[in-house]
């Protein structure tokens, strides 16, 4: 099931959002104080692409915290604003509501990805 909920996921909305995460990896590269910014991007684009059977736990301390304001200054809003736009737009039909959820799901990472690890089900 898992395998097709990320086929039809990768098909209607995970490849955009996969690679607006890609591309915000790469300009986070530019620099090299923002190479682990970058880095973090570029892991949380593989689980943008597969989302299903993919759970995000989050934690971290003082240093994630503080990684989380500049990022949500930055690039955040943006990328989260794109996300629970997604999201409503799939949570109209009843089918697209596992989708949806999906989608907000990555809407929270990209408010607060640091301090956040992907673990599979």
């Amino acid at each position: 099931m898992n395998f097709l909920g990320n086929l039809i996921w990768f098909v209607l909305g995970g490849l955009v959002q996969g690679i607006g995460w890609f591309l915000a990896g790469l300009l986070w590269c530019i620099t090299i104080i923002g190479i682990p910014v970058g880095l973090q991007c570029f892991k949380f684009a593989s689980i943008s692409f597969t989302p299903f059977g993919k759970d995000v736990r989050y934690g971290g301390g003082a240093g994630s915290f503080l990684l989380n304001i500049i990022w949500l200054i930055v690039t955040g809003i943006p990328m989260a604003l794109v996300s629970v736009i997604s999201g409503l737009l799939m949570c109209i039909t009843i089918i697209g509501i596992p989708f949806g959820l999906q989608s907000f799901k990555m809407a929270k990472l990209a408010l607060m990805p640091f301090g956040a690890e992907i673990v599979r089900r």
